[in-house]
């Protein structure tokens, strides 16, 4: 009897942990959502002009006509609103790659969706002569889906199943073969690739919202692929002979895995272009806060990785007003010393 009492004593000392552990958590990412909330308003709100904050809230709330509102209505908004998409689904493919690697320092690139965008973007800009946004994002987002699908069929040739490593391995080379092969016919024609500077070093200055409801259902697709795989990937995260003894499906789970990831990083490469370090930073930042459970870095990433990038856009509109610094350039500048110093701790390197 005594022995019932004292485990029953223990289980409910672990479950009051557990509870305790939720509410801190909780409360962390209600901080987090109050940043991003911020955030948000200081995107449309600071600029070439700054607008006070009491007239962006006016503009938001009224429909007056005055510059400041137009200049809200029609370019702050859509661009705040496009940093939020890309910056959330670049965080959760960072995540959901460092996870199916077991690699802290593995971001979306390292399946090679970043260089099949950029080669098939190079292709219709070179050889079809497609200058549009509207036309080469899908030439973007196919370049990113068969470039992960061979990484994929690399990594499974041979005996055994596609494994982290040899699917690190495989988007490690594919990665290197698209870049040299797109920078070399990028040198062939300068005058028809220039128009692609912009998209090539990362930005967000895509205008309107016809080209952002292109690729939202692919990001939204992939936003529920990664949260079906989350439980999954807290078994996959303590191995593979562990995690099969869970009753883990390993080889669907990766394969849902890779979906995600190409659904998420090749939509948000194709609209806003190759955007570093926000996949590869706010997963250890998500799991320095929340621990190695896999659906509170995903909930902690879908918050913190729009921070960066909008943080990072601001950044780059004040540093060089009246002109701009792409974003792309600005989170490799913000997110280098971050992650070194996060990376330098135990707790947030190890997966």
């Amino acid at each position: 009897m005594t022995s019932l009492a004292l485990a029953a004593d223990r289980s409910a000392t672990a479950r009051s942990g557990v509870a305790a552990s939720n509410a801190q958590r909780l409360l962390w990412l209600g901080l987090a959502v109050a940043a991003l909330a911020l955030v948000l308003l200081l995107s449309v709100a600071i600029g070439s002009k700054d607008i006070p904050l009491p007239t962006v809230l006016d503009s938001l709330l009224h429909a007056t006509d005055s510059d400041d509102r137009a200049i809200i209505v029609a370019l702050r908004i859509p661009r705040t609103v496009l940093g939020l998409t890309v910056g959330v689904a670049l965080g959760l493919s960072g995540a959901l790659v460092q996870a199916l690697t077991r690699n802290p320092l593995a971001d979306p690139g390292i399946l090679g969706v970043n260089a099949g965008a950029s080669f098939f973007v190079t292709l219709a800009v070179g050889f079809l002569g497609i200058a549009s946004i509207g036309g080469y994002i899908w030439f973007a987002f196919l370049g990113a889906v068969l470039a992960t699908l061979l990484v994929y069929a690399i990594g499974s040739v041979g005996r055994g199943a596609a494994t982290p490593i040899r699917l690190t391995l495989a988007g490690v080379a594919v990665g290197a073969v698209l870049s040299g092969i797109s920078n070399g016919l990028a040198l062939l024609n300068p005058a028809a690739f220039d128009r692609l500077r912009y998209w090539s070093a990362g930005s967000l200055t895509t205008p309107g919202y016809d080209n952002l409801l292109v690729i939202l259902p692919f990001i939204v697709v992939g936003i529920g692929l990664a949260v079906a795989v989350s439980r999954p990937l807290n078994a996959i995260a303590l191995g593979d002979d562990l995690a099969a003894a869970l009753g883990a499906n390993m080889l669907r789970t990766r394969v849902l895995v890779v979906v995600a990831v190409t659904l998420l990083s090749g939509a948000a490469t194709a609209i806003a272009g190759p955007i570093g370090f926000v996949g590869l930073m706010v997963p250890h930042v998500a799991r320095w806060i929340a621990g190695p459970d896999q659906r509170w870095i995903a909930a902690f990433t879908l918050v913190l990785a729009p921070i960066l990038l909008l943080v990072s856009d601001i950044l780059g509109r004040i540093v060089m007003r009246p002109g701009e610094l792409q974003v792309g350039i600005v989170t490799a500048f913000v997110g280098a010393p971050v992650l070194i110093l996060l990376a330098r701790r135990r707790k947030v390197s190890g997966l």
